[in-house]
């Protein structure tokens, strides 16, 4: 249910941004979290941005890793994000920890942003851990537009929390729940009956997203707003069987296997593509189909996206019938 925006991707032949930051800023957030101040390295101002926006750090050997962006939109001069040590993650978050530091040159692509901020006269927002790192420009925005707001924020305890003394200074619509007082976060009283005109914005673990989407599943079409960092789905399952995939641009027909995703037979075939997350959750590889019938595996598309038929995830997603022909 996560919104999409208009933004480029390789499949659209048009390349993201991409460029060499330097680390201008270090410092310890909250228990486990790492914020990052990045600036261009050649001191031209950055991309343009909006609350809900993430970029890929390019990392060491081959790590490539989405933050979503949680500083000032109108500073051209800094992207600013904050990173969670993840104990179970698969490198990406050890290595910003441990081995990133102020001056250091690091590879940014993007922005991109599938999560962006409606105009709306109110907003509910939910905010799960690390989750919050979307909202904090999101809150911003919503408070200078004049809407009416309130934030649900938990997480394991008040150490772990990040950007509490930033959500101070909006008093009590800000509610601070950490687990480890309060237990888990009651949606169905923060959240009520659905209000004409109010949109909820909700980012942080699957569970508390499930929850999320189960106490909103009556309410009005495009009134809930999630953003996933782990994917919804599995990308294989045991019924998969192969397809053939047409290359419309680059001639070259393929056969994706039943353990094969669309990405690594076409990069297999050598031919470029974009791509970050691997798992349906950045809209990095993002690819218009010309021909054919997808089989939608990635948590970014929404479901008028997915019904319309003419975007896929080509990391993760399938053909529902024996052939795709992609604009690739």
């Amino acid at each position: 249910m996560t919104q999409s925006a208009p933004h480029t991707t390789a499949g659209r032949g048009v390349p993201e941004p991409e460029f060499t930051a330097v680390v201008r800023e270090k410092k310890i957030l909250a228990e486990g979290v790492a914020g990052l101040a990045l600036a261009r390295i050649d001191g031209v101002p950055l991309p343009p941005w909006r609350p809900g926006a993430h970029v890929d750090l390019v990392l060491a050997d081959g790590l490539v890793r989405q933050y979503s962006l949680c500083g000032d939109p109108a500073d051209g001069e800094t992207y600013r994000i904050a990173v969670l040590r993840e104990q179970e993650g698969r490198g990406g978050s050890a290595h910003v920890h441990d081995a990133v530091a102020v001056g250091d040159p690091i590879r940014v692509r993007g922005p991109r942003n599938h999560f962006e901020l409606r105009p709306a006269p109110s907003y509910l927002f939910v905010a799960g851990g690390i989750g919050i790192t979307p909202l904090v420009p999101m809150i911003a925005e919503a408070e200078a537009e004049g809407a009416e707001w309130r934030l649900l924020y938990g997480g394991r305890s008040h150490r772990s929390m990040a950007f509490l003394d930033t959500l101070s200074r909006y008093g009590d619509r800000v509610l601070i729940h950490p687990q480890d007082v309060h237990g888990l976060l009651d949606l169905p009283e923060f959240l009520g009956g659905p209000v004409e005109g109010t949109l909820v914005y909700g980012c942080g673990p699957q569970p508390l997203l499930k929850a999320m989407e189960d106490a909103c599943a009556a309410w009005p079409y495009g009134t809930l707003h999630v953003e996933r960092f782990a994917p919804e789905q599995p990308i294989h399952t045991d019924g998969d069987a192969e397809f053939e995939v047409v290359l419309a641009r680059s001639g070259v027909t393929l056969t994706v296997g039943p353990a094969q995703t669309i990405l690594e037979c076409v990069e297999a075939a050598g031919v470029p593509v974009l791509s970050s997350c691997q798992e349906g959750t950045c809209g990095t590889c993002e690819t218009e189909i010309i021909e054919g019938v997808p089989d939608h595996r990635d948590s970014v598309l929404t479901e008028d996206d997915r019904a319309s038929g003419e975007v896929m995830m080509i990391c993760v997603s399938r053909c529902r019938g024996e052939r795709l022909v992609l604009d690739l």
